[in-house]
């Protein structure tokens, strides 16, 4: 589990939370109209933009902003090497009992295209259109989450046009000002803090993890590929690291070594 984005979002709403107590009871700031338009209104704006199934799919993607963990870098590579060390002394068909334990399905197929002797370009071909494929479907969850991120401000501001027309019709009752001034006040506050403390956060720790995946995969084929072509382990291990900070580089080498 990635603590950060829970504690990113625990964080910031505690210390909101905090400051709130600190200048009055809590109850100011609960406003069930606000809530309505500003919630409702970004709910609605999505499902209108977006497709019903992409928006019930995107809860499978909110888990890799709080659950999903790429192996590192460092593990892929020592395991491709091994790979490739098992090619060249025992041939390809001897990995096909080692993919039994991955998890990753794009690992996975990878390899059983080297098992089945498929040449190498037509390998690099195949994973491409899968990355291309993952990426789109990443991109969606990001579209979504960024226009949420921009729609629930702009009905916040809604809100607050509606507090303030209810307003101006109750100067004759001072009564009622302040109820208008409160829906016009707090629905912009809702619709801020939803956008600044959780779509918009989600959508660019969504954009992170993707960019992690689409790493990890680039550097699984790249492996594959030099696997199938024969190349020697250390040629594969030193093409692989340049995927890989240079600070990482050395931890590599020392777990060849110990291995």
């Amino acid at each position: 589990m990635d603590i950060t984005t829970l504690a990113g979002i625990v964080a910031g709403m505690g210390l909101v939370l905090i400051a709130i107590l600190q200048g009055g009871g809590i109850a100011t700031f609960i406003n069930i109209p606000s809530l309505m338009i500003t919630v409702g209104g970004t709910i609605g704006a999505t499902l209108i933009n977006f497709p019903m199934s992409k928006v019930i799919g995107v809860m499978s993607v909110v888990k890799k902003a709080f659950f999903h963990q790429e192996p590192s870098p460092e593990k892929t590579i020592a395991t491709l090497v091994e790979f490739a060390r098992i090619a060249r002394r025992e041939g390809v068909l001897a990995l096909e009992e080692k993919i039994a334990g991955t998890d990753d399905p794009f690992f996975r197929k990878g390899v059983q295209l080297v098992v089945d002797g498929t040449p190498p370009e037509t390998i690099r071909e195949i994973l491409t259109i899968e990355l291309e494929s993952l990426q789109e479907r990443h991109k969606v969850g990001q579209n979504i989450f960024n226009a949420m991120g921009t729609y629930s401000p702009a009905f916040g501001m809604i809100g607050t046009l509606i507090g303030l027309i209810q307003m101006l019709r109750c100067l004759e009752d001072p009564s009622k000002i302040g109820q208008g001034m409160a829906t016009a006040l707090i629905t912009t506050f809702y619709g801020a803090l939803l956008a600044n403390l959780v779509f918009l956060p989600i959508a660019g720790k969504l954009k992170v993890r993707s960019e992690e995946e689409v790493l990890s995969k680039q550097l699984i084929m790249e492996g594959i590929v030099a696997i199938q072509s024969g190349d020697n382990p250390r040629v594969v291990e030193d093409k692989l690291k340049s995927f890989i900070a240079p600070g990482i580089r050395e931890k590599v080498k020392v777990e060849f070594k110990s291995s």
